[in-house]
């Protein structure tokens, strides 16, 4: 890949927002939201989070992630409705306003990542699901599993949570959280069945789900790289067999150069992010991106903030 775009981009990725005119705001760790009535605006940046702290910001990524989620709403929306109603720019989509169940739903197809780390700790208990002993690193599950936690307040951690909890906090009613559930577990078996087309497994992913009425959408994003993991299908069980990483097409990498490189994992002053190294995950973004969607992505660097208001003001959002 030529990777000329991505450095070019490095002093024009886009960090926040200020557009008060589009309605009440809301920072998250990704996402700026506006809400005016019913309506949701959604400005994917491109800041990146790792262990629940906004580290740094990454070339093209708001573009990559907004898109991916485009393509997979639209993939999976006879599965379960979702909340999209426009995307007016690439990192922009407006949505209805929904009531959020307050719980990320994880489907997990593999024992990696934290749950590995909490596996290998012996912490992975919490979340009332029962786990064979003597698991290895990356390992299948027979079939997915759910591993939910709370949905945190930016700045906050997400914590484990088990179904029986989120029944007795009253998070969901029983009728929804079958209903959630079903409805993940539904598009998780299909991003998985895509994915393959693609030479790619889908390892795991996050879910978030909300209501209008009685009507159960699914919300925020979906299949991206920063809320899935992505392997390369190919190199699977060789890379099992030797107890090698995978080959990985998402945020983990960071996480990992994280831990071996800057030994963080959350705690401590954070560290910063060479450009080097934010242009190799922007790489990887973009991989994922024209691997799923099967289009290569023409990226065009510039400043992103004012592209933005002049495609909102177009539509006649601004």
């Amino acid at each position: 890949m030529n990777t000329s775009a991505l450095h070019a981009q490095l002093t024009h990725t886009l960090r926040q927002t200020d557009l008060p005119s589009l309605g009440t705001p809301y920072k998250g760790k990704v996402r700026d939201t506006y809400r005016k009535g019913d309506t949701l605006i959604l400005v994917t940046s491109d800041r990146l989070s790792a262990f629940d702290h906004v580290l740094t910001t990454i070339p093209f990524k708001g573009e990559v992630l907004n898109r991916l989620a485009a393509f997979w709403f639209d993939r999976t929306k006879h599965i379960v409705p979702n909340h999209v109603l426009d995307v007016p720019d690439a990192n922009v989509t407006v949505a209805r306003a929904c009531q959020p169940f307050s719980v990320e739903v994880v489907v997990r197809g593999y024992l990696t990542g934290s749950l590995w780390r909490d596996y290998e700790k012996g912490t992975h208990t919490a979340y009332g699901v029962p786990f064979a002993e003597g698991l290895r690193k990356d390992s299948a599950f027979e079939a997915p599993i759910l591993t939910p936690s709370t949905k945190a307040e930016y700045g906050k951690h997400d914590e484990p949570i088990s179904e029986a909890e989120i029944l007795a906090r009253g998070l969901a009613t029983p009728r929804d959280w079958a209903r959630i559930t079903e409805a993940a577990r539904g598009l998780f078996l299909e991003g998985q069945k895509w994915a393959r087309t693609r030479g790619l497994i889908l390892v795991d992913t996050k879910y978030e789900f909300g209501k209008v009425g009685d009507e159960l959408y699914v919300i925020d994003e979906m299949h991206t790289p920063d809320s899935s993991r992505y392997w390369v299908a190919d190199e699977y069980e060789s890379r099992f067999a030797k107890g090698e990483d995978q080959k990985m097409l998402d945020k983990e990498n960071i996480r990992q150069w994280l831990i071996r490189e800057r030994n963080f994992s959350g705690h401590g002053a954070l560290p910063a992010i060479p450009d080097d190294v934010r242009v190799d995950l922007a790489t990887k973004y973009v991989a994922a991106y024209e691997r799923i969607t099967g289009t290569p992505l023409v990226l065009t660097p510039g400043d992103v903030h004012s592209r933005i208001e002049g495609h909102l003001r177009a539509k006649g959002y601004l």
